[in-house]
């Protein structure tokens, strides 16, 4: 594979893809159908018929779920067979992940020791750490839980206070510390911890046992959400660590927790997915079997519109997922046709696209939250009911916009991450965007055109008014530019809008090529009104950008400039919904 194959990481803002290099869901072979198909059968016959128990923390269960999946092999999706998984592409992985993502409070608990409690040590772990621990975790005989945050330190997880101090024979660290907001916290027997050694500025990071002289833990914590999973505070008082426990090397800790925070966006990015579409079945089932004013709610137009908008925005995510895994999973083949060894070419692999992780942990985690939104408000006042599933689904989401990093913190991450790979010239960023702020006046014409034709110009024309605002941003704030974090956000929400209908029309128009004549109208209706919701997102992101930097006199011309840009061909976006809504109401479940 050469690496020019691989797009790098941010560049689809300067480069044109062709349908032949992304991925769609719909490629996904027989044999990732049925790991998907093992997942969904053990939610169904496992997890959804316990989940009033699993809330309830009822003593031993989460654990004990956690073991039966690992004996099924779905805990050792990303594991090596020499180490007792059954390592699957990156692809199938994110496949995996979705299915799992409907589990509720079970799908974070699973998806926190097999992500990031078990890579810290599979890819920063030397041969035997791995083979000590990560043979374990794959089978379930041991749980994995991840200690970075603080009570101090939330964002700012370079701040921390725990500390690792060298014995006097040199073969411990003395630890001590405390840890907040763990996952799987109450029944992880290893440990991934983030400490200072000394005075060290950065972090490292250390393998600890629960059942170490010093560990000892707050009752679970009282959550909003997700309450059948373990959160408590863990304490260290003088833990005597093996000093052959540390994970990596001295310092290293603060990139292997931003490295392992990079995989958890893109695949939380995955996770939401599953939960979407599972609300969306919830949602269209009770609008097909409620009745008001003698028929169905399912046949009123206000209900079809929060129906069609929830599928849109789901798919738009599943594209956008699926096409940037794609891209990563390539990556990391290529590393590994370069002799580059398992762990860091997967950690690095992912690492490149950080940009597109970012952008996908909050777009992904917002379509959840509008979807479940939406789900609550379909079923009126019985959706604020305990007793619907919808409840549950509203509550559990909330956690995915701070989870990973705030969305917040990952607008502001995507956003620096392109303009400083711009500034190292690793892409010719800073060229394009002078020439498009030099041209801003020539939009491409788009009346008239084939219909992707037309879309591709829309394209085309909002990243050119992404370019466009570089320079003058640049220039107004120059070294300050991090301090505007508004201004970087509104680039960010542009960025993140951008790629989400781009990878929308690439699915769009290859899933055309791919089925029969007539099947592919719904799939224009649903890009249809991506397309319009993302142009109106834009122009207002771009204006509230325009209007922070530009100089007054400059502000209308610029303005007028970014609505030429955002301009489309009118499209009946009401009948667009409405035939979504129609074929989810015929389905009666998510059929897209």
């Amino acid at each position: 594979m050469s690496k020019n194959a691989v797009i790098k990481g941010g560049e689809f803002l300067i480069k044109e893809v062709e349908i032949e290099d992304i991925f769609i869901p719909e490629e996904f072979d027989e044999e990732t159908k049925m790991i998907v198909d093992s997942c969904k059968d053990f939610l169904d016959n496992e997890v959804f018929p316990n989940l009033e128990r699993i809330d309830k923390q009822e003593d031993g269960l989460m654990a004990k779920l956690l073991k039966s999946a690992g004996e099924l092999g779905l805990l050792g999706l990303s594991v090596p067979e020499n180490f007792g998984g059954f390592e699957q592409s990156f692809l199938t992985i994110m496949r995996a992940n979705e299915a799992l993502g409907s589990g509720y409070s079970y799908s974070v608990a699973i998806m926190a020791h097999t992500g990031i409690g078990t890579l810290p040590i599979l890819y920063y772990g030397n041969e035997e750490q791995k083979s000590r621990y990560i043979p374990k975790l794959a089978s379930g005989e041991l749980m994995a839980a991840y200690c970075l945050t603080e009570p101090g330190a939330g964002s700012d997880a370079n701040s921390g206070r725990t500390r690792a101090v060298l014995s006097d024979d040199g073969k411990h660290y003395i630890l001590n510390g405390q840890k907040m907001w763990i996952t799987n916290g109450g029944f992880a027997d290893v440990q991934t911890v983030f400490a200072k050694i000394d005075n060290d500025r950065v972090l490292s990071a250390f393998i600890v046992e629960r059942e170490w002289e010093g560990v000892s833990m707050n009752p679970e914590e009282k959550k909003m959400g997700i309450k059948g999973s373990s959160t408590r505070q863990i304490f260290y008082n003088d833990v005597k660590v093996p000093v052959e426990n540390m994970l990596g090397k001295r310092g290293e800790g603060f990139r292997i927790a931003l490295n392992i925070l990079h995989l958890g966006r893109i695949k939380l990015g995955a996770t939401v997915i599953g939960g979407a579409k599972r609300a969306i079945m919830h949602s269209v089932q009770y609008a097909n079997e409620r009745k008001q004013f003698g028929k169905a709610i399912a046949e009123f137009g206000a209900i079809k519109h929060k129906l069609a908008q929830q599928v849109v925005r789901t798919f738009a995510t599943e594209s956008a997922v699926y096409r940037a895994s794609k891209d990563i999973q390539d990556n990391i083949l290529w590393m590994k046709s370069e002799g580059i060894e398992h762990g860091r070419a997967n950690i690095e692999g992912v690492a490149d696209y950080a940009i597109e992780c970012a952008l996908l942990k909050v777009y992904g985690s917002e379509a959840l939250d509008f979807v479940v939104d939406e789900a609550v408000q379909i079923y009126g006042g019985m959706g604020f009911s305990s007793e619907t599933p919808v409840d549950r689904a509203y509550r559990d989401s909330r956690i995915n916009r701070i989870f990973e990093g705030t969305n917040e913190i990952n607008r502001l991450l995507a956003i620096d991450t392109l303009l400083k790979r711009g500034m190292k010239n690793e892409f010719n960023l800073f060229e394009i965007a002078r020439l498009a702020s030099d041209s801003r006046n020539e939009v491409l014409e788009i009346e008239g055109l084939p219909y992707f034709e037309e879309k591709f110009a829309i394209i085309k024309n909002l990243k050119k008014s992404i370019l466009m605002l570089i320079p003058g941003i640049s220039e107004a704030f120059g070294r300050k530019l991090a301090e505007e974090e508004e201004v970087m956000m509104n680039l960010s929400d542009m960025l993140m809008q951008l790629y989400a209908l781009e990878s929308t029309t690439l699915r769009v128009m290859k899933l055309e090529k791919m089925q029969q004549e007539g099947q592919q109208l719904i799939y224009r209706d649903i890009l249809d009104v991506l397309t319009h919701e993302v142009l109106a997102n834009v122009m207002k992101s771009g204006t509230d950008a325009i209007v922070s930097f530009a100089p007054v006199e400059q502000q209308r011309e610029l303005i007028g400039n970014l609505r030429q840009l955002c301009n489309s061909v009118p499209v009946n976006v009401k009948d667009a919904r409405r035939r979504i809504a129609e074929m989810l109401i015929e389905q009666n479940k998510y059929c897209f």
